[in-house]
């Protein structure tokens, strides 16, 4: 007989994105069961880079310091475009053509300005074990070793059918289901929900070993190199993943006969040194896994269908890129829902609330999407496409981690014909972007602006006069280090006041102090959070 359990929210894939939900909802106190079929993290890491903006919400939710030490930090990885590792070196490959931040060619401003923290290099199977400890510290009930075999839902909740590593059948019911299953979602495709985009690139086959003998390139500041120019019409990509870890990724059709039933242990070593440009011996090569993978832009149509939501790469299949819209993209997914689907379940709003989801993250999906192949980097792949966005402008790489703009009933003035994304400095607290990071004082001590914001609607304003108002949320009367900097940065001037979702994006501000002050924010807060009340 097939035992059954109850919780409120199932989430099925335990990756990045599946574990990072899990340990959302179990900050928020809300019971969750995360089911994956595999016992621990890929044998080849594949994501590497981390952006600031996802390690600010990490900082959040308190697990910023137990993060692994960095591979790097700051920006996106350097490329350089070779023949082979020891053959020529070319040009430099940009990915983007002018500074982040800058405007007409102008030095950008520091990465300082814009968060307290920043972007790190850090392998996938390093960050993975951080999130399972910390989920599992939180409450999240995480089942390894478990697959999904069946599954239904109804107005009411979800089931899901699993089964163990040993045979054993568990059946699992929940108020929602989050689908983090990976880019070909079997959820999804159940669901009949099609995807749209550039679509299929190519099936790409990847080698990660180690090579001791050219780890000394990387001292030249490179961490990436495009293979291509060669006689022999080879073309690949190399990449390291720290530890001495390397990824060979190629097309096996060009320049080379291999295939899947011929990739030995042989071939997989002469296409290393083929990529290398020298005949290292077999002992220095040291094999750790190999696969092929699919190379795809889709994003699906929608990212919820009745209580059942998609989130990574479910929701928004995108290829390995050096601007973090892949895994980061999928983290932040997680981070705007778990917060509503909390809200939802603790019954402080109504159901309507979590249509936002798809509202707010699918229209960042469809730009991180067309940002990507606006790219050099990808835009060889458009050539003999077509494309609804083939001419899309390329956008600032502040803009895109840090101003990219929701629109929603959960947000008050963000007019349908405002840009896809700007600069913090340049939205200036608009209402649908994240909260802008300055130096502000508390107790004595310098802190971030978005060190005030975390699991609750918080209420920031110069005028004291709000604390009244703010009853139903948070009140923090801002004590800046640098005078005017919050009005400058928030909009609003000293009687203002700015009202910050949970997630840490601005939903409502009032420039100046409305005389109905108290009521006003009243209805805002109502209006925004979907209250039942």
């Amino acid at each position: 007989m097939t035992n059954t359990d109850k919780i409120s929210v199932i989430v099925v894939g335990g990756s990045l994105v599946g574990l990072s939900t899990a340990l959302f909802l179990s900050k928020q106190q809300i019971p969750v069961i995360l089911l994956e079929r595999h016992k621990g993290s890929s044998t080849h890491p594949r994501a590497i880079g981390y952006t600031a903006r996802t390690i600010e919400i990490l900082r959040s939710f308190g697990i910023e310091s137990r993060l692994p030490k960095a591979q790097w930090k700051g920006g996106p990885p350097r490329r350089i475009v070779v023949e082979s590792l020891t053959g020529k070196w070319q040009d430099e490959k940009h990915w983007t053509p002018k500074p982040a931040g800058s405007k007409d060619g102008a030095k950008p401003k520091s990465q300082e300005d814009y968060s307290p923290v920043s972007g790190i290099a850090s392998a996938q199977d390093k960050i993975e074990p951080v999130l399972r400890e910390c989920a599992i510290e939180s409450g999240a009930d995480l089942r390894l070793g478990w697959k999904v075999t069946s599954w239904s839902q109804n107005d009411h909740g979800v089931a899901v059918t699993a089964v163990s590593s040993d045979g054993t059948e568990k059946q699992i019911e929940g108020k929602y289901l989050v689908a983090c299953d990976g880019a070909r979602s079997p959820i999804r495709e159940q669901l009949g929900i099609e995807r749209d985009g550039v679509g299929f690139l190519q099936t790409l086959r990847s080698i990660l070993f180690r090579c001791a003998p050219i780890d000394h390139y990387l001292e030249f500041g490179y961490s990436q190199f495009q293979i291509e120019g060669r006689e022999d019409g080879f073309k690949g990509f190399m990449t390291n993943y720290g530890e001495r870890r390397w990824a060979l990724m190629w097309n096996p059709t060009e320049g080379s006969s291999a295939s899947e039933n011929t990739m030995n242990e042989a071939t997989q070593k002469d296409s290393i040194r083929k990529a290398i440009g020298k005949d290292i011996p077999d002992n220095d090569i040291e094999l750790i896994t190999t696969g092929e993978w699919d190379l795809c832009g889709l994003v699906a149509e929608k990212f919820s269908s009745g209580r059942i939501f998609l989130a990574g790469d479910a929701a928004h299949a995108l290829p390995p890129n050096r601007g973090g819209y892949g895994a980061n993209t999928g983290i932040s997914d997680a981070h705007n829902l778990a917060w509503k689907l909390a809200a939802v379940l603790k019954g402080h709003s109504k159901l309507e609330l979590l249509d936002t989801y798809d509202a707010e993250r699918r229209p960042v999906a469809l730009v991180r999407h067309d940002q990507i192949f606006a790219r050099d980097d990808y835009q060889r792949f458009l050539v003999d496409r077509e494309w609804k966005s083939k001419d899309a402008q390329i956008l600032d790489d502040v803009a895109m981690e840090f101003g990219q703009i929701y629109r929603s009933k959960s947000i008050i003035g963000a007019d349908e014909n405002l840009p896809p994304a700007k600069r913090p400095d340049e939205w200036q607290g608009q209402p649908g972007t994240r909260a802008p990071h300055i130096s502000l004082q508390k107790g004595g001590e310098k802190i971030s602006s978005l060190d005030l914001f975390g699991q609750t609607w918080t209420l920031v304003s110069k005028d004291e006069a709000w604390r009244n108002a703010a009853a139903e949320c948070s009140f923090v009367k801002v004590e800046e280090t640098n005078e005017g900097e919050f009005s400058e940065a928030f909009g609003v001037d000293d009687t203002g006041a700015v009202l910050v979702r949970p997630d840490g994006y601005i939903a409502w501000r009032a420039t100046t102090k409305p005389k109905d002050g108290v009521d006003s924010l009243r209805e805002v807060l109502a209006r925004v959070s979907c209250s039942v009340v």
